[in-house]
């Protein structure tokens, strides 16, 4: 099997973008009023099929509809999750990221990051607590309903989040927070994400896509997106799914990064696959 893996990694070598063709695909993302909402200024979402906000020209003129975050769309299937990856929203995106939830009526949100790591650095903004009372973002408010643990130390939330002056119902969303994914790193064990599997391959689709994220966006989040997109495929019967070089998207990380998440999202799939 390791050959295999080491195989498929690289033909996914082989058709990564290089970086002058990066630049031509990612005009957006690298416009001057862009560059700041970037965590990182090498994860950049592709024109093609990065996520559009509306303008909110009454409220909000800076908004000029760009978010560091990516659909990911596998399979026409009407029975398959669609999914917006994007990277840990920084304090002045938290509003676009909102935003982003309510236009396109994402159910859930799985977030595989802590806030900070164990050195104290910053992966992600605080967006979504909101235990005390309602909590405001901008023109959006978001109420938090309940809040659980699992035994495989999931962080479950049902927030329910809303335009402050909206007399439509709020937007219901499950927040699923796995802090224990190590950046860089692969989990000591694949309980925790095949719950998050097994809690969401249920919502149909046609709710609205999964979001899904990280710190940067890439690693964890590809590597989630991957487990599920192959697992529920091969639950509808498209054994196509196990051809992963066709699943994984290309998504510039480092080769050493590529072969951990790699091989980590094969072993995961197989685990869950035999119980």
């Amino acid at each position: 099997m390791p050959d295999k893996i080491r195989q498929e990694f690289a033909l996914l070598q082989a058709n990564r973008l290089r970086p002058s063709e990066m630049v031509k695909s990612c005009s957006v993302a690298l416009d001057s009023v862009n560059l700041s909402k970037n965590r990182y200024t090498d994860v950049l979402p592709f024109d093609k099929n990065r996520v559009v906000l509306n303008s909110c020209k009454d409220y909000r003129p800076s908004a000029r509809g760009y978010i560091n975050a990516s659909f990911i769309t596998t399979s026409s299937s009407e029975s398959i999750s669609r999914f917006i990856a994007t990277q840990g929203p920084l304090p002045h995106t938290f509003e676009d990221f909102w935003e982003m939830v309510i236009q396109y009526h994402c159910p859930v949100i799985v977030m595989l990051t802590r806030l900070v790591d164990n050195y104290k650095i910053v992966k992600c903004g605080n967006y979504f607590q909101a235990e005390d009372c309602p909590r405001e973002i901008g023109n959006i408010c978001i109420i938090t309903k309940w809040i659980r643990t699992t035994d495989t130390s999931l962080v479950l939330r049902h927030l329910e989040v809303n335009y402050k002056e909206s007399e439509e119902p709020p937007l219901s969303v499950l927040h699923i927070q796995y802090p224990e994914w190590p950046d860089h790193g692969v989990p000591r064990d694949t309980l925790a994400v095949r719950e998050i599997f097994e809690r969401t391959y249920h919502v149909p689709p046609s709710l609205g896509p999964i979001v899904v994220h990280c710190s940067a966006g890439i690693g964890r989040t590809g590597t989630y997106c991957t487990i599920h997109n192959t697992l529920q495929r091969i639950l509808v019967g498209d054994m196509s799914a196990l051809d992963l070089v066709n699943t994984i998207p290309s998504l510039g990380l480092s080769e050493l990064a590529w072969f951990k998440l790699w091989s980590n999202s094969f072993s995961a799939m197989m685990l869950s696959l035999m119980n």
